[in-house]
């Protein structure tokens, strides 16, 4: 007679509040959050939200799982997006689909979102950088650095994926993309916020900036987004109608806006509060710029892995994609513990980041982690900042490459300081991780 087979052990459940449960703990550090747990409790816990419960998978082996095949099968992403579809009277949107249709959808847009959108435009990126500087970043002034950083970024984006540089839209790119993000992705806030009128004068303003791209008369320079877009509804208004145009075309700045300028504002911290490797970075970005001015090529990039390793470094050490959502398709065994089918689970890539195994001392910033000679992240499953499995971020070439020009420019071209050599970085979870908009530096001058 065949033994009945062990039924799998129960999951264990992180210790909460009472009616809070986790919340406080995860707004205060969501990613020390998921690294105590995972401490405690191994690559598979649950945690409490007042009276509900999430699994969560993380680790290494959550990397490894979401870039398998069982991991595409099991898990998706449609929930954690549709709140935005619908919002906007789309039908689907990339980051919101599974499967061929993530698949289609990821082949029109991957050009525009690709390293191709800025390549032999780095001196364009540059001058886009320059600009911003010389309005934002006056000598004599304190700046408090991610909004600057979300104005410049902006500008980038703007000009470089979709021919327009829409600065009088930055106000309400960061007012929807907040609610956005709190509300229909996060849901960390509640659904009334979407009546602020605040919010829906920047959502009719999104709506207005999209229909301006569409314009096509209104397209300049390469502008691969716009253009590849357009030509995929123009050839089959069935794969992209008119509907999705606007999240289409608006997605650069929800995806990269808090993204990128939260990483560069981390970088910019953890550069001043090390004044030996502040004097590294400037002595590497000097030497690039006296040869080659304002016009970079992709060669130069090679020349700046001191820069390179900072924003490698910001992006472990203070990383925007701590944790991803997903809804479990079907009931599945991971590391011999049961998730059930409409589960929402949490996916926690980014804590490898903190665990010595792979990152020695990993409280250090260390951007010499990075090069052949140590190479830490690229043991598997060890380095996320993107995210792991089929929704990588599509913008990962091009995020990299605008972070390591803008730091470069940065760093060459201000003389920046904390307000004092020993203020600790205050920090925000919501609606993404980051330093918070207080955050501040002095501008003592500008260096050329």
């Amino acid at each position: 007679m065949p033994l009945a087979q062990a039924p799998p052990p129960a999951t264990p459940v992180v210790r909460g509040l009472p009616l809070l449960g986790n919340v406080v703990d995860l707004a205060r550090d969501p990613a020390g959050f998921f690294v105590r747990c995972y401490r405690e409790h191994g690559p598979v816990f649950r945690f409490r939200v007042f009276r509900r419960e999430y699994p969560v998978i993380a680790g290494v082996e959550a990397a490894v799982f979401l870039n398998g095949q069982e991991g595409r099968e099991c898990l998706r992403s449609k929930e954690f997006w549709q709140g935005m579809v619908d919002e906007y009277g789309g039908t689907r949107m990339v980051s919101g689909e599974d499967g061929a249709s993530h698949r289609e959808l990821r082949d029109i847009v991957r050009r525009g979102y690709s390293r191709e959108a800025v390549k032999g435009r780095l001196g364009e990126l540059v001058e886009i950088t320059d600009r911003s500087l010389d309005r934002d970043w006056a000598p004599g002034t304190r700046v408090r650095v991610v909004g600057a950083m979300q104005r410049l970024v902006t500008d980038q984006l703007g000009t470089l994926l979709t021919g327009q540089a829409p600065l009088e839209y930055v106000d309400d790119i960061r007012t929807a993309t907040r609610h956005i993000l709190n509300v229909l992705v996060t849901r960390q806030r509640p659904r009334i916020m979407l009546l602020d009128p605040r919010y829906k004068r920047a959502k009719a303003r999104m709506v207005e900036l999209a229909g301006k791209m569409i314009a096509e008369d209104d397209i300049r320079g390469p502008a691969y987004l716009v253009r590849d877009v357009l030509a995929a509804h123009r050839a089959d208004p069935a794969v992209l109608p008119a509907a999705d145009l606007v999240l289409s075309l608006t997605g650069p700045y929800v995806a990269g806006l808090d993204t990128v300028a939260n990483t560069l504002a981390s970088a910019v911290y953890a550069v001043l509060k090390h004044p030996d490797l502040l004097s590294r970075v400037r002595r590497e970005v000097d030497a690039v710029f006296a040869d080659r001015g304002a016009d970079l090529d992709d060669g130069d990039l090679k020349r700046l892995p001191v820069v390179r390793g900072v924003v490698m470094e910001a992006m472990r050490l203070y990383p925007i994609a701590v944790a991803q959502m997903r809804t479990a398709t079907r009931d599945f065994e991971f590391a011999g513990h049961r998730i059930r089918a409409g589960e929402t689970v949490y996916l926690g890539t980014s804590v490898p980041h903190f665990q010595a195994r792979y990152f020695p001392d990993p409280d250090r910033f260390d951007p010499d982690r990075y090069g052949k000679a140590r190479a830490e992240h690229l043991r598997p499953g060890a380095y996320s900042p993107y995210g792991r499995g089929p929704h990588t971020c599509l913008g990962k070439s091009l995020a990299d490459v605008q972070m390591v020009v803008t730091a470069a420019r940065l760093f060459h071209r201000l003389d920046l300081r904390l307000d004092h050599p020993g203020y600790t970085l205050a920090t925000r979870s919501a609606p993404t991780p980051g330093p918070a908009m207080s955050f501040g530096v002095r501008v003592a001058g500008h260096r050329c």
